[in-house]
């Protein structure tokens, strides 16, 4: 059986498909292109979970994460960054798309042309989770070590109701900036350096 958890404000709504026992990468991919508008993820167990548009305000954080992200991935050129409209298949099946993300080059370019155009079959080596005002922290936390179980080098989750900044490395507890005005990536990302003044 298939199970959808549709995000309403703070409370999943599931609804149970009955016929589909649990859906192919194929019918997940073709069921996120007949519903192009839905923001939509699946866990490891493939439960299928459908989010709301983000706020405006949320949106805009998160337009200004891609923005320091994207500069940075240009100048650097060693990777390629991503926004929040781009999903991943992890190697444990989940298919997440963090709010901001960024794959080293040569990761990148050892997939195919159809994998790439696809859902592709990688986590980022760096991700970024903005917590909303519908998120849950647990939540949040939990897909922050699901990235660094499956490859990831480094998660950072904004928590900007408590303004917090929870910093994820594999082999670590996550370390917990308060209110930091900067936020860097150094090493695992040479010099990118998060002004938190917009993000707040």
């Amino acid at each position: 059986m298939t199970t959808l958890f549709i995000q309403t404000d703070r409370t999943p709504l599931t609804v149970n498909f009955p016929a589909i026992v649990k859906m192919t990468q194929t019918q997940f991919y073709e069921f996120c292109q007949a519903n192009q508008e839905l923001r939509i993820e699946r866990t490891a167990q493939g439960k299928v979970i459908i989010m709301p548009p983000a706020f405006s305000d949320t949106g805009n954080r998160n337009f200004n994460i891609a923005v320091q992200l994207g500069v940075w991935t240009e100048q650097n050129g060693t990777g390629i960054g991503f926004d929040s409209s781009a999903g991943f298949t992890l190697p444990n099946g989940a298919t997440r798309s963090p709010d901001a993300s960024w794959i080293k080059l040569a990761s990148w370019n050892a997939l195919t042309a159809p994998e790439q155009a696809a859902f592709a079959p990688i986590c980022p080596d760096f991700a970024i989770e903005l917590r909303s005002a519908t998120d849950t922290l647990i939540s949040l936390q939990t897909k922050m070590q699901e990235y660094i179980d499956n490859g990831a080098s480094l998660g950072w989750l904004i928590d900007r109701k408590n303004r917090q900044v929870y910093i994820y490395r594999p082999d670590r507890s996550a370390e917990v900036l308060e209110q930091p005005e900067l936020v860097i990536g150094d090493p695992e990302l040479p010099g990118f350096v998060l002004k938190m003044a917009k993000i707040w």
